[in-house]
């Protein structure tokens, strides 16, 4: 049973692919609402990798926090933390196995979008990559964004439909503007009338970045 402080401590995590010290990248995968960590290792298969490493966490009741992810971040409180917290600790471990920060990129899709890029801004580095599909920062219009820390040109994809109905596109364009502010490189897609889903674009933009083999300096 789950503790309700602190919900998603504990879940478990998938994986896909060699393990993180023997891969050339490790990717972090974090699904979205009502979906689960099989979703994204499904997804993983699309990346057609072999050196990459694949770590699917899981949300308690497969939700990472109940409402939505415009509301007062109260409101959804406290599975927005405890959710930041599954992905830091999983930074966390894979640093502890010497894996340099510049070889692990987060990926989430929808609320897994939001959550993780909401992670990236709290815990700025030069990441492998950030990817958020269909998504963007956490919480209401006119939460202040001044993060501190830079990400050091690390490359930000999002993607997104103008008509998402989950997404608002003001947001997405926020989202942007803020990973640019922090020092992000920026690749910021947005898809005419797509819908929420995610399509071959991105599947293509998500592997050069796995493949890219550009090297930074680690900060670890």
């Amino acid at each position: 049973m789950s503790d309700p402080n602190d919900p998603h401590r504990g879940q478990p995590v998938l994986t896909l692919g060699p393990p993180p010290t023997a891969a050339r990248v490790t990717l972090i995968m974090v699904h979205g609402r009502g979906a689960s960590a099989e979703d994204m290792l499904g997804l993983a298969h699309e990346f057609d990798t072999t050196d990459v490493a694949f770590l699917a966490p899981q949300a308690a009741g497969r939700t990472w926090y109940p409402s939505s992810f415009l509301s007062p971040i109260r409101d959804n409180e406290p599975g927005i933390t405890s959710g930041l917290n599954v992905i830091g600790g999983l930074v966390d471990r894979l640093i502890a196995e010497q894996i340099a920060i510049d070889r692990i990129a987060v990926l989430g899709f929808s609320q897994g979008a939001c959550l993780s890029l909401e992670f990236a801004a709290r815990h700025p580095r030069r990441y492998k990559a950030v990817v958020g599909l269909s998504g963007g920062l956490i919480g209401p219009p006119g939460t202040p964004r001044g993060y501190p820390g830079t990400l050091d040109a690390a490359p930000v994809f999002l993607g997104c439909s103008d008509i998402d109905p989950h997404i608002p596109l003001a947001r997405v364009h926020e989202s942007a503007d803020v990973f640019r502010r922090m020092g992000a490189s920026v690749d910021e897609r947005i898809y005419p009338r797509m819908g929420h889903t995610v399509n071959e674009d991105e599947v293509t933009a998500v592997r050069a970045l796995l493949m890219s083999s550009d090297r930074h300096p680690s900060d670890t």
